[in-house]
Parts: structure tokens; sequence; C-alpha cells
């Protein structure tokens, strides 16, 4: 499950469905809808927040940022010469 998620009831979002809706749009967080204390729905943000690095709030990471390293740049890392 994300870090960044809140849980609450089906009549608290009920009560406060434009609160969850503007602070879903604000954080990217996630909320989940649970009924009688099952989860029954997740409230996610249209588009995806972008990543950020902690006190470096404008540096963007690109989306293939965890993606495995080329074959020539593993060498180099690796410390063989790559031709």
């Amino acid at each position: 499950m994300a870090m960044n998620v809140e849980k609450v009831s089906s009549t608290d979002a009920k009560n406060r469905l434009n609160a969850l809706l503007a602070d879903v749009e604000r954080t990217g967080k996630t909320v989940i809808i649970t009924n009688h204390g099952r989860d029954v729905a997740r409230l996610v943000p249209a588009t995806p927040t972008p990543r950020t690095f902690g006190q470096l709030p404008n540096l963007s990471v690109p989306a293939d940022f965890d993606e495995p390293l080329p074959d020539s740049e593993l060498a180099r890392w690796e410390g063989e010469e790559s031709s």
C-alpha cells in the first residue's frame, strides 16, 4: 500500500466529499473509502503528481528513473570499457 493513504468511512466520505476531492487533488494522496470496516473504493488523483526529492520540491524525477541501466552504462559503472 502507498505511504500517502487515508481511510475514511463511507458516511464520512459522503459528508466531506468536496474537501476529500480538494485534498486528493492538492496532495496526490489516495483515500480509501470503507464500508463497515472493509475497504470498498479508492479515491485517487486523476493525474499523478510528479515525484520530488525531499528538500528539492522543484526537481522532477523522470518516469524511467527506476528502470535498469542500459548494458553500456552498467559496464562503465562496473569498471569495464565499453566499445
